[in-house]
Formats: C-alpha cells, sequence, structure tokens
C-alpha cells in the first residue's frame, strides 16, 4: 500500500468531528440521567436530553450495557485527570488533596454504584484500564500527602472513596440539586478530619483497594 493510499484509508476510518460530538453529547446526557434517575433511565430519554435521535445514540452503543461501561469509563477518566492536576500542584499536599476530593465528588461517583454492580461485563479491558489509572492515581495524591505529614496515616484509598461516594450521594427523600449545596461542606468536614496528627484512632485497618471491591 502506497503513503498515499494508506493516508487516504486513515481519514476515511476517522471518526468526523459531529460524529465525536454526538458521541460526547449522548455519555453526558447518560451521565446526568443516571445521576438523576439511576442507570435504567430509557435511552429515548438519554437520546431527547443529548439533541439527537435514537438511531445515534445505538449506533455508537448497541446496547445498554455499552452505554453504562463507557458512562462508567468517562467518569473515571475524568477522576483520574482531576487526581493529575492534583499532582501537578507544587505547593501544599494535602491543599492538593482537598482540591482532588471536592472535584472528584462533583463527577457524583456515587452514581457509579448501582451501575457497577449490574449486568454488564466487570473485567472488559476499557473497564479495568480505567479503573487501574485512576487507583493508582489516588495513591500518588494521598501517598504524598502522608509523606509530607500532613495525611493521617491510617487511612486508605477505600476510605477515601467510600466517604466520597457516600457524601456525593443525595439524602434519603431529597432530590439531587438540593442536596448538592450539602456536599462539599460535609466533604470538608471529612477533609478536616483527616490531618495528621489524628485526635483519635480509628477502630478496624485501612480500608485498601482490594477490600473496597471484595465488600
Amino acid at each position: 500500500m502506497s503513503a498515499t493510499t494508506a493516508t487516504a484509508v486513515r481519514k476515511v476510518s476517522r471518526p468526523r468531528a459531529d460524529a465525536l460530538r454526538n458521541r460526547e453529547r449522548i455519555v453526558n446526557a447518560a451521565r446526568e440521567m443516571f445521576v438523576e434517575h439511576g442507570p435504567d433511565v430509557p435511552l429515548d430519554e438519554i437520546a431527547r436530553r443529548a439533541g439527537v435521535g435514537n438511531a445515534t445514540v445505538y449506533r455508537n452503543f448497541p446496547d445498554r450495557d455499552a452505554l453504562v461501561r463507557e458512562v462508567v469509563c468517562s467518569v473515571m477518566d475524568r477522576t483520574a485527570e482531576a487526581a493529575e492536576l492534583a499532582l501537578a500542584e507544587t505547593g501544599d499536599a494535602f491543599a492538593a488533596l482537598e482540591h482532588f476530593v471536592h472535584a472528584a465528588a462533583d463527577e457524583r461517583i456515587s452514581a457509579l454504584c448501582p451501575m457497577v454492580s449490574s449486568t454488564f461485563d466487570q473485567h472488559h479491558p476499557d473497564l479495568e484500564a480505567s479503573r487501574e489509572r485512576v487507583e493508582q492515581l489516588i495513591e500518588e495524591v494521598m501517598g504524598r500527602a502522608k509523606a509530607a505529614g500532613q495525611l493521617r496515616p491510617d487511612v486508605g484509598v477505600g476510605d477515601l472513596m467510600i466517604v466520597v461516594a457516600q457524601l456525593s450521594r443525595p439524602p434519603a427523600g431529597t432530590d439531587c440539586l438540593r442536596g448538592d449545596r450539602f456536599i462539599h461542606r460535609h466533604l470538608q468536614l471529612f477533609l478536616d478530619g483527616l490531618r495528621a496528627p489524628a485526635r483519635s484512632a480509628l477502630p478496624g485497618r485501612a480500608v485498601g483497594i482490594k477490600e473496597l471491591r471484595d465488600s
């Protein structure tokens, strides 16, 4: 195959910009509606919010599992990007951790819980790659704060992510918008409790990634 032919093939196979935008709209709309209504929201409602036709949704995602997986990966990738930004900060290591935690809460990672426990393949390569990346980055953010003597040593990544997920979930009997106004206030109360030196001994042991997955 000549260089000219190879270039032509790449141009043909490359997704158009409008197709990429439509895919992004669908994922963003699905993420919003999964947070608001759960993972069983009708796909035609997602299409309506995204401003695309049903056929466009199915052209990008052949079934619900494919769309749910893409949303989960998208949220984890955005959370990983927040962790990378925290690691790029050159100042106070605990302040960088705080910035990451608040950004992770804004991703509404609590909405992933019912989706991750659904029927789609939890060992899909895309999902595992996104999960491993975000877990490693969070370990680094927390490790840097511990090394600086600012983060109490008896907490693990699992501890952090459990609390972020719980506090970013709307309280029972309230909707998302009413609950949102309390999230960052309560997260900051939690973060203050993570500072070293610790005021008290925690029962049990630090929750790591393995314990979090097995729980």
